[in-house]
């Protein structure tokens, strides 16, 4: 059955990267593979994610246009969404680790909510369904 595997986003900085991914928002290093071109193959994961589940693969910027793109892939709309089981525990984490959430928690009839920035200015939901 086809499903999505990866997302590239694009960064600025590999190592810069992984840090915020691994360390504010608790994701998993998956995979950092030197690809022997000054690139690397650099893939991060939320904590328990399966092989049938989106990744992220993060890209470095190779030139001018795809670094004017950094923190605006989705041209600044809400383009990923973090789901959760524990909004008030990963809230309280990444609140600690310095995110920047952009609004307070709010209760919506699909879940609790919060619009959160990546260290790039990409917008992100945090999430817990209802």
């Amino acid at each position: 059955m086809p499903h999505i595997a990866l997302i590239t986003l694009v960064v600025r900085d590999y190592d810069e990267a992984i840090d915020f991914y691994t360390r504010a928002l608790g994701f998993e290093l998956a995979e950092d593979t030197d690809r022997g071109d000054g690139s690397r193959w650099v893939v991060v994961r939320p904590p328990g994610t399966t092989g049938g589940a989106a990744s992220l693969l993060l890209a470095r910027a190779k030139d001018d246009a795809q670094l004017a793109s950094v923190g605006a892939q989705t041209g600044g709309r809400v383009g990923f969404f973090l789901h959760t089981e524990d909004f008030a525990g990963d809230h309280a984490r990444m609140l600690a680790a310095g995110v920047r959430f952009q609004e307070e928690p709010r209760h919506e009839v699909y879940g609790s909510v919060a619009v959160f920035e990546d260290l790039y200015g990409n917008r992100w939901d945090l999430l817990q369904p209802a």
